[in-house]
């Protein structure tokens, strides 16, 4: 705590002070004059002479005890009117759980350091203050939590876990990192006993967290608020690609830009690109294609602010469009030129790649299904072949890109393919359609009880309004996916066997109001295009940050020199080896930093992999007003520091007990 109090309101007692304390000692100085009395004797004339002496109006202040309280209260009722404060420092209480956010807005850079640096300075202040029984725990989190250091009261072990926590661009969640904490706090082997009262939480972040609305936490917490209002971050929010069906050589580019500074900004924004040359995979040289400019305006603004801008003749651009001509694979990148006061790096650029140019076979095993003729008719590119199912030969049909079979199962495939059904299952498959009595069983009146928003084929879908009035009931091994899960079972299954790919639809698409809703082109289109290219990477947004990514077998197989043993993944922060596992297929580890990320050997496919952050709440570097969750006590960001006022212990302590002992001299003098 300060031993030097500061004053919220000096002049008002300094101005009451003016008046209150000569008026308090005027009353000392006066003197009531007394009558005069004229008396016989020389004596009694003498005394009242000496009478008249005293009857000044003024007299010789003398020693007063009385005075002496009054002048001691007086004082303190004025000292508690400039209304006194003390700082201090909240200190850790007997358990801790501090939490330090190491997500991508934590990398900004303010005043020569960045926020992730100033937490855990924060941090380790903490640690300081607390207890020689006292103890604490560390966690890290950005989208997962990661404990660091368990509870421990060892002060030195704490710091060496808070400075081992390095940033990531990842997203940031704080509801597992809250679950975490609850289960950690539950039990303390170091001190073997159960904890009685539940410890504090301690969150040191910019408050920028994507569930806000999901926190629930029974322990007291306490968020130490890191950055500045005034930040400026100009950021690329997203980033779309793609190949013109009629000009498959033609890439269309779209990106959006945003300003979260207090002040509206002109940006140069650049398009570069960087062929991925088959023979020589790891080459990388961006070549400038397109510049142009955005003006942003700040997205703290209010819609009042955007008119008044409007009437200075202020016109807001937040996107830009350009078209490359790209007869090859290649990188695309998309970045904001003006890194002027920038304070965030990673949402400055962002990548995608654009395999080489493509025109899908498409192959339409069916009786007649006028809703998916129609919407193969109308995406573009190649005219899809339609035979009947009695004329599917797989020898001669093996070729396509993709092959659906609509209200058939086939009785033989081909070795090799990808393959989607609607209403049908494919032969001599792990997944299967249960039977009864030689006939398939089939289950009613379902409705989409859940589904996979991060998966490729359903990205940006909303499907929560999906009937489907009969499909049949599928038994589901344990290595497929379930992509559509419905309330009686699955309606969407995604499976691999061998060197074929399997999109299985449980139900008859006439069977449904699917093709009456806005997601079922997109659907169909983005089934397609991963069947035919094959994994996350042909996405036209690229990967988000935190992202894993599984490399099928297939795709190994076909590397330069065959299949590898381990696979050397070079990215933004360095490079690692991985080991290959001997069977099935290969998934890299998260991706946690913004960039362009390739493997050596080069796997076709994936020899160049597209991180970007893309992330609004993220970019965003406005510190919160309040606790995420609405539960808890938000401390200062510089300086940690809370605020007592001292006036009503002033009153209480000193200034009412002084009151009843001036009272007790005053009465006591009054009996005497």
């Amino acid at each position: 705590m300060s031993w030097f109090p500061t004053f919220l309101a000096p002049l008002p007692a300094l101005a009451a002070a003016a008046v209150a304390l000569p008026a308090l000692m005027l009353l000392y100085f006066l003197k009531l004059r007394r009558r005069e009395q004229e008396v016989a004797s020389t004596l009694l004339w003498k005394k009242s002479i000496q009478d008249l002496q005293v009857n000044a109006p003024f007299q010789k202040l003398r020693k007063n005890l009385l005075l002496l309280l009054q002048l001691l209260l007086l004082l303190l009722l004025l000292l508690a009117l400039s209304r006194p404060v003390s700082q201090y420092t909240a200190g850790a209480g007997k358990s801790t759980v501090i939490l330090i956010d190491r997500s991508a807005s934590m990398s900004a850079r303010e005043e020569g350091q960045t926020r992730l640096e100033l937490a855990k300075q924060k941090a380790r202040e903490l640690v300081d203050t607390m207890d020689r029984d006292a103890t604490a725990m560390v966690v890290a989190f950005d989208e997962e939590p990661r404990t660091v250091q368990t509870f421990t009261s060892d002060r030195a072990a704490l710091r060496r876990a808070i400075d081992s926590i390095g940033s990531t661009d990842r997203r940031t969640r704080l509801k597992l990192a809250y679950q975490l904490a609850e289960a950690q706090v539950a039990f303390i082997p170091e001190q073997n006993r159960t904890n009685i009262d539940p410890p504090e939480v301690w969150v040191f972040s910019d408050g920028r967290v994507a569930d806000a609305d999901q926190l629930q936490i029974r322990a007291p917490v306490k968020l130490v608020r890191i950055g500045n209002e005034q930040t400026r971050n100009i950021a690329i929010v997203a980033l779309s690609a793609r190949r013109n069906y009629d000009r498959p050589v033609e890439v269309q580019v779209f990106a959006r830009l945003a300003n979260f500074g207090p002040e509206p900004v002109r940006a140069q924004v650049q398009l570069s690109y960087a062929p991925i040359d088959p023979e020589d995979p790891q080459r990388q040289a961006f070549a400038v294609a397109r510049v142009a400019e955005v003006s942003l305006p700040p997205a703290r603004w209010t819609e009042q602010d955007r008119k008044d801008a409007q009437n200075r003749r202020f016109v807001p651009r937040d996107s830009v469009e350009f078209t490359l001509e790209l007869p090859t694979a290649a990188v695309i990148r998309v970045e904001q030129m003006n890194r002027q006061d920038d304070a965030l790096p990673a949402d400055d650029a962002a990548a995608v790649v654009v395999q080489a140019p493509r025109v899908l076979s498409v192959l339409l095993v069916s009786e007649g299904n006028p809703w998916l003729e129609h919407f193969l008719a109308i995406r573009g590119g190649k005219e899809p072949m339609v035979i009947p199912p009695d004329q599917y030969d797989p020898a001669a049909h093996g070729d396509h890109d993709v092959t659906i079979f609509d209200r058939h199962s086939p009785a033989k495939l081909p070795p090799a393919g990808n393959f989607m059904y609607f209403g049908g299952v494919g032969p001599n498959l792990k997944v299967t359609a249960e039977r009864s009595g030689g006939q398939p069983v089939l289950l009613e009146d379902q409705t989409v009880l859940d589904w996979r928003q991060d998966h490729p084929i359903l990205r940006h879908l909303k499907l929560g309004r999906l009937f489907v009035a009969t499909s049949l009931k599928l038994n589901v091994p344990e290595d497929s996916l379930t992509l559509v899960e419905g309330t009686k079972g699955p309606l969407l299954v995604l499976h691999r066997e061998g060197r074929q790919t399997h999109l299985i639809c449980a139900f008859d698409l006439l069977q449904s109001n699917w093709p009456l809703r806005l997601s079922f082109p997109p659907f169909l289109e983005q089934s397609l295009q991963f069947l035919a290219l094959g994994a996350d990477l042909t996405l036209r947004e690229g990967l988000p940050t935190g992202a894993s990514v599984t490399i099928p077998r297939a795709n190994l197989a076909r590397a330069p020199g065959g299949e590898p043993r381990s696979v050397l993944l070079i990215g933004p922060s360095g490079s690692r080896r991985l080991e290959v596992p001997a069977t099935g297929d290969f998934a890299l580890p998260p991706l946690d930093r913004a960039g362009i990320y390739r493997t050596e050997p080069a796997i076709p496919q994936f020899e160049r992999l597209a991180v970007n952050l893309l992330d609004e709440a993220e970019s965003n570097l406005q510190p919160v007003d309040e606790v995420p969750g609405g539960s808890g006590e938000l401390m200062g960001a510089a300086q940690q520091k809370r605020r007592i006022e001292l006036w009503w212990w002033i009153v209480a302590c000193v200034a009412i007990p002084l009151t009843l002992l001036e009272w007790w001299v005053y009465t006591r003098r009054v009996h005497l």
